[in-house]
């Protein structure tokens, strides 16, 4: 067995522990921690949900990032409008039981632990089962500083399908 040479494996800046942000740059993108308790709980819009939705913002986007995260918790039955997402959206589902749909085709049960992806511009519901609560993580991106697209809600018939 020989030895590899050194220049076989190239590995690029950032993981040799060399960047080229300078001090600035880097006092700009320290490390920031939102502690549990700091950010403002609100109660889902009505424009936006049908029955009782609690949103706890977990993160927003910062430059040059664009991802955002938030907690929302579905009292049995709540749900949201349908929707689209510019650049989708993922849910992890942490708790409880609900349901989730995309334009055309069937509700489908989440649980905990069960990851959703919907792909950008697909109009979709989500929210809680009749009977059982329900909370996810819903993280998206924002496209020229949008994220979101509501439109009209979900109605008892769709939502009893």
């Amino acid at each position: 067995m020989g030895a590899v040479a050194a220049t076989a494996f190239t590995f690029p800046a950032i993981l040799r522990g060399q960047t080229t942000t300078s001090a600035i740059q880097r006092k700009a993108l320290d490390m920031e921690i939102k502690r549990v308790g700091t950010q403002a709980s609100m109660k889902g819009p009505a424009d936006w949900f049908t029955g009782t939705a609690r949103i706890d913002p977990l993160f927003q986007a910062n430059a040059p990032a664009r991802a955002a995260g938030a907690s929302v918790t579905f009292e049995p039955g709540a749900r949201t409008a349908w929707h689209t997402h510019p650049l989708g959206q993922t849910l992890i589902v942490t708790s409880g039981c609900g349901w989730a749909q995309r334009e055309g085709g069937p509700i489908e049960e989440i649980r905990p632990g069960d990851v959703v992806w919907f792909p950008p511009g697909e109009k979709h519901w989500h929210g809680a089962a009749p009977t059982t609560a329900m909370t996810h993580i819903a993280i998206q991106e924002a496209l020229e500083g949008k994220v979101v697209e509501w439109m009209d809600k979900v109605t008892d018939a769709q939502y009893k399908k």
